[in-house]
């Protein structure tokens, strides 16, 4: 008999501790429980330590109470100048209502999709009416402030509270900016060849201004030179006269050393000419020689 006793005695302590454990759960730091009994919510735990639960009949669901990311994939959307880009949005939530979460989606792996598909809806209905300078300006924190206003709104209904709403990139795709490249690129070589052919004609129009100040500048230094020649002339024919009506013998010399200097000098020609010829008798004999007129 001792045996049987011993052996109910065993089971009956087994079941007692499986019923304890069973009644006991753990919330924990960060975290936030449902308890469910027979199906139906009964109760949203979130201060954390050890709680108590009917066996069999209650059950807990765990929620995380801090932030969660989601990172839905690029998209493609259609601005409001119908320029395409590719958007890339990141939004930062937590589960603020764990019975109506776990009515409306019951598990992150189920929320996430609608969560993105609520983030690029409102990307595409706002993004839409914006123009693409807009966006990158600093009208973008408006822009990204009104998407993150309806996804929040739209989010209620799924028991989460939407934190953050940012855009992680926002580019043109790759052909779009390629094309565009190459516009730009065709519109600076434009423009340097505008340039090129301006620089041109002004260094034509320089160039001509130039060559038309010098040749008025030579012409002009040119009369000034006949002037000033003519007057020089005139002013030595002065001076000969006068020295020939002074002293008509050194006239006649210095006539007769002009003559030398413009037959002999610097000319190469060979004259043969009589020793007793009357035009080498100055340059024989000095002044004294010169012929008398």
């Amino acid at each position: 008999m001792k045996t049987p006793l011993r052996v109910g005695l065993a089971v009956i302590a087994l079941v007692a501790i499986w019923l304890l454990s069973n009644a006991l759960y753990t919330v924990s730091e960060g975290q936030q429980a449902l308890l469910v009994r027979q199906g139906a919510p009964i109760a949203v735990v979130t201060e954390p330590g050890l709680k108590f639960k009917i066996p069999l009949i209650d059950t807990a669901t765990y929620y995380d109470a801090k932030l969660l990311t989601l990172e839905p994939p690029p998209e493609q959307v259609i601005l409001g100048d119908q320029k395409r880009i590719v958007v890339q949005a990141y939004a930062r939530y937590r589960i603020s209502n764990p019975l109506q979460f776990n009515q409306s989606v019951r598990t992150l792996a189920l929320a996430a999709p609608q969560l993105g598909q609520i983030v690029s809806s409102s990307l595409r209905r706002v993004l839409g009416q914006v123009m693409l300078p807009s966006l990158l300006s600093a009208q973008r924190a408006r822009i990204v402030a009104e998407i993150q206003d309806e996804v929040t709104q739209k989010a209620r209904g799924l028991g989460v509270e939407v934190a953050e709403v940012r855009l992680h990139r926002a580019d043109l795709p790759l052909e779009t900016s390629q094309a565009i490249y190459d516009r730009m690129k065709s519109e600076r070589q434009r423009e340097a060849k505008e340039l090129r052919a301006q620089g041109f004609e002004w260094a034509q129009e320089i160039q001509a201004k130039a060559e038309r100040e010098r040749t008025v500048m030579l012409s002009e230094a040119q009369r000034q030179s006949k002037i000033t020649r003519g007057d020089a002339d005139a002013l030595a024919n002065s001076i000969l006269t006068k020295a020939f009506e002074e002293d008509p013998d050194f006239y006649r010399l210095y006539r007769s050393l002009q003559t030398y200097r413009q037959a002999l000098a610097g000319t190469g020609a060979t004259l043969v000419l009589s020793p007793d010829a009357s035009f080498l008798h100055a340059f024989k004999a000095g002044p004294d020689a010169a012929p008398k007129r």
